[in-house]
Formats: structure tokens, sequence, C-alpha cells
């Protein structure tokens, strides 16, 4: 194993928590449980001073989960600062693909060795007596990173793989070039001696489901499954059900080109000093029908290509500004991302030069990991802004956001307001 979990805590102190009252009908459970744990060489019997409460879950489906309480042990668990991967920066490499491979290791976490000196720091009682974990369990503040530089040291720097936790994704452009990509990974896998679950394994498909979203050709869609989720939301009654609620939605949110503003009345739910009851309004009924309405049409995402240039529309209205990423396809400008925001009551009385140039730095702001050091065109309605760069502005306001922009470089564009459909909409429906 090319890495074996060890972790440092801050303070000598022993940490010892009392168990909780097991219920009674999850006592057989806990039982097997353990065995089974003990039979795969998972845990093993422990002589440790330190102890953790045991915390059976209740899932969805009606079985139950075996969990421990380490949260004691993690505020003093000295933190690992390993860089967790972005998503966007995963789905940007998959521009060019058409071949993909996916896989999911089994048990990931019990994959990485605890190291004997950590041991002790994981103990926690159970019907059969104490126990401490031998494999990295869930829980652990470290773990994420620690599981993440596993998969970075096993990967490397191959071009073709990309890894989220234990999702793997093998992409290529051709068969030969896939085929000698999956036989790498699988390559390293096995002289690591990580698993994968057969059960989750895809090879050769034109189309796969990664990190909850399908990818195919360039493109990016919300996976069908989540999307019946969100479609089969109910009216929250308190703010736990709310904030699960836009916890689902949120995740998709880059889809939908007015999200912000469509969501509002379902965020102000959770305002400080709002009962923990909420006040369902018929405007919270028309924004979550609107979610829902949107998500089953929502628009397919092309992934920008860094090779090919980028094009940025902004509007603004007299309540808000909007911008959009745009890329040419096939003759076709095509939506990579959508951002928009409401106006601060200060904005809202500005002239109409300064809202629309306002919208312009907005969109270069929220863009500006594609377009810094890139040229790109940006296209507005609003024909005064064409002479932002080139002309003096007289303006003090209009000066420091011309000067805001120097960094980048751009060229800006007329274009009649009927072309400007996805801004225009954005700014509007804030």
């Amino acid at each position: 194993m090319i890495l074996v979990l060890s972790f440092v805590i801050q303070f000598d102190d022993v940490i010892r928590v009392k168990p909780y009252p097991l219920p009674f009908a999850a006592r057989d459970f806990v039982t097997q449980e353990v065995n089974d744990l003990l039979s795969l060489g998972v845990i093993e019997p422990s002589d440790s001073p330190y102890c953790f409460p045991i915390v059976v879950v209740k899932k969805k489906d009606g079985s139950m989960r075996l969990c421990i309480d380490f949260r004691k042990l993690n505020a003093v668990t000295v933190f690992d600062a390993e860089n967790i991967p972005r998503q966007e920066d995963l789905f940007n490499q998959l521009s060019h693909a058409t071949i993909f491979s996916s896989c999911d290791l089994c048990k990931a976490y019990w994959q990485v060795p605890l190291h004997p000196d950590s041991r002790k720091y994981t103990a926690f009682q159970t019907p059969l007596g104490l126990m401490q974990w031998v494999r990295m369990p869930f829980g652990l503040v470290t773990a994420p990173a620690t599981f993440c530089k596993l998969i970075r040291l096993v990967i490397g720097q191959t071009s073709d793989l990309l890894s989220y936790f234990d999702d793997t994704l093998v992409f290529a452009t051709s068969w030969q070039q896939h085929i000698v990509a999956l036989r790498t990974l699988l390559t390293l896998l096995r002289r690591h001696g990580l698993h994968v679950n057969p059960s989750k394994l895809s090879i050769g498909s034109s189309s796969v489901e990664f990190l909850g979203h399908m990818v195919s050709s360039g493109t990016l869609v919300p996976v069908q499954k989540k999307l019946d989720k969100i479609l089969q939301l109910s009216v929250p009654v308190r703010k736990k059900e709310v904030r699960s609620l836009l916890g689902l939605v949120n995740y998709y949110r880059h889809f939908i080109a007015d999200f912000a503003s469509i969501s509002a009345p379902l965020s102000d739910l959770l305002r400080k000093r709002t009962p923990e009851k909420v006040q369902w309004t018929p405007r919270c009924d028309l924004s979550l029908a609107e979610i829902k309405r949107l998500f089953t049409s929502a628009p397919i995402l092309i992934i920008p290509d860094m090779q090919e240039t980028f094009i940025v529309r902004s509007d603004a209205s007299d309540f808000g500004i909007g911008a959009v990423l745009l890329q040419d396809r096939d003759g076709t400008l095509m939506p990579c991302r959508y951002a928009s925001r409401k106006l601060l009551p200060r904005e809202c009385k500005y002239s109409a030069i300064e809202r629309e140039a306002l919208a312009l730095v907005f969109a270069v702001t929220q863009f500006q990991r594609y377009l810094i050091f890139k040229y790109f065109v940006l296209q507005t309605d609003h024909k005064p802004l064409a002479y932002l760069r080139t002309g003096s502005p007289k303006n003090a306001r209009l000066m420091r956001w011309a000067l805001a922009l120097q960094g980048f470089s751009f060229q800006v564009v007329h274009i009649p307001g009927s072309e400007n459909v996805h801004a225009d909409v954005l700014s509007r429906l804030c």
C-alpha cells in the first residue's frame, strides 16, 4: 500500500466519552455488524484508554448504519491541508473526450490501513467489548484529505485519468488511446492493492455518470435520478427541510439562468430570527414550482474548450444584472455557465450606463478563471460601453471600472438587444 493513515493529536489528555444508550431494537444489528467488521479485519479488539460512542443511524430505505461519534477526537486532531479537487477543474478536462470508462472503489476508506500507533485513538465501545479500527474509518476529520492524497499518489499526473475521491474516470478521443489509458488505470490499482466495485463499473461508453452529471462528447447534463428527486420535492415545514431542499437544487444551479432570483423566497426562509417552523407563502409556492419547471427542461451546458475563444454577454435592468459565458459549437453559440445577481439598493440609483458597466465588470469577474490570460469578446446591447476601453470616461465610477478591466484582453462589441436574450432575461428576473 502506497499510503498509511497516521494522525497526530494536539493534546496528550486521554479522551473517554461515555457510551450513548443503545436502543434495544438495534442491539442485534450492532452485534452482527461488529462481528462482520472483525471477520473482515477492519477492526480489532482494543485495550486503548480512549473510547468514543457508537451511534446507530436509520437510513432512508429503513436499514441501519453503524457510526462512531469522533467529534471530540476531531477537535484535537492536527488538520491535513491536502487540497480536494475542484469539480469544475475536472469537468473542464473533458471537452474533447468521446469515450469514457468509470469505476468506483469498494469500501474506499477501508482500503487505507491505519498506522498501528494511531489505532488506539479510534477505540469505541460495543456489546462485544472495546474495539479499535485497523483500517481508516469514516468520520475522521483527516480521512477525506488522506484519501485524496492516496488517489493523487496512485494516479499521479496521468493525463487520461481523473478522480474525485473514490470515483475514477478514464476518458479519450479514440479507442486505441482509451484502451491504453484503461490498462494503465487497472495496472496502477492492482499495483497498490486497491479493489474496484464491479457493480459500479462502466467501460467504453459514449456517455457516463460522473459527479452527479452525465458527461457526453463535450456536454454536461444533470443525472435524471437527481432531477426526479427535485421534481418530487414536497413543501418543507422546518428550516432543516428548507436547507436540505436548497442543498439539492443548489448543486445544479449553474444549469439555470436565473436561479438566484427564483430561489430567493426560499432562501429568505433561513434568515436569522425567522421561526424554526417556516412561514410558507404564495411566493414560496411559485418559487418551488418554477424551480421544478426549469429543471424539467434544464439546458445542456457545453464543457468549455480552453483552446477556443470565449464570448461573454452581459446586461442590466432596473433591478438586476446578468451574464452568460458562451462558446461557438458548429456555428451555434452555446452556454457554458450562467451568472446573475440582484442590484443593491444604492446600485439601483446608478445611471443606465453605470448599471451596464457594472454588469460588464460582474460578468468578467464571475468568469475570470476562464478569461484571464486569454483573449475574449464581450458583447453588450448598450452601445456606449463599446468605447469603454478606448475612450476616457469623465465619470469616476466608470473610470475605476475601466481600470479594473485593464488586466484582461478583450474587445467590447455592440449587439442588438434582440440577440442578447440570455443576459437580458437574467437581469430582469433578479
